[in-house]
């Protein structure tokens, strides 16, 4: 779905997304919320242009492994030009669809090792088959690894009078109003860290897959 809907935009993403006044703030409440640690290994799914790359390379160092994936090349391009820039090392980039993350990301991995933590920054509810897309990256994590969802809801509470503009701009990204995808953290892992932001427009889930954290 992304290539179809971010693909002419790419280059402008970053600028006319909000990102800074409205979503930052769920990203780096999810990211922090995910405690990682220096030289472990993280999946990045949805990563459009590499919005969550500064935060997720900074925890994980150059001793770790940051793999972005996206199945928009002109959004992938812009991520790529964006590593060049700060010089990443332990960044690799992937075009594939999300729904078949593991077939294009294990052999990134050494010797076949799990991923420590997948990340799910706005790309879950955009995704048409976002179970099988959850499923395929979970299924990449090792026994206490994390995973965390960060996706957009409509306001509520004193924000409602804001729910007009919350629904174009889920509309406007693909967003399913309805499509509650942070329950599914909450159904499947054990839930760790929640958070509503904006008025729930923004809505985060961390929680850890079976194992010890």
């Amino acid at each position: 779905m992304r290539p179809r809907r971010y693909g002419p935009t790419a280059r402008w993403y970053d600028v006319v997304s909000f990102e800074p006044l409205v979503y930052r703030p769920g990203r780096v409440a999810a990211i922090d919320a995910l405690h990682l640690r220096p030289g472990e290994r993280v999946l990045d799914v949805g990563c459009g242009t590499g919005l969550s790359l500064p935060p997720l390379v900074r925890d994980v160092g150059p001793a770790g492994l940051v793999v972005g994936l996206d199945a928009s090349p002109t959004m992938l391009g812009q991520a790529h030009a964006r590593v060049a820039r700060a010089g990443w090392g332990s960044v690799r980039l992937v075009q594939a669809s999300a729904a078949d993350c593991v077939a294009a990301v294990r052999p990134l991995l050494r010797d076949d090792e799990p991923v420590d933590a997948v990340v799910f920054a706005y790309s879950l509810g955009v995704l048409d088959d976002w179970q099988r897309a959850y499923d395929e990256a979970v299924s990449l994590l090792r026994p206490g690894g994390r995973v965390a969802v960060v996706d957009t809801s409509p306001t509520r509470g004193r924000a409602r009078a804001l729910a007009p503009l919350a629904r174009l701009a889920m509309l406007a990204g693909g967003v399913h109003p309805r499509r509650r995808v942070w329950q599914h953290v909450a159904d499947r892992t054990h839930l760790t860290f929640t958070a509503e932001l904006r008025g729930g427009h923004v809505r985060v889930a961390v929680g850890t897959v079976g194992g010890t954290p």
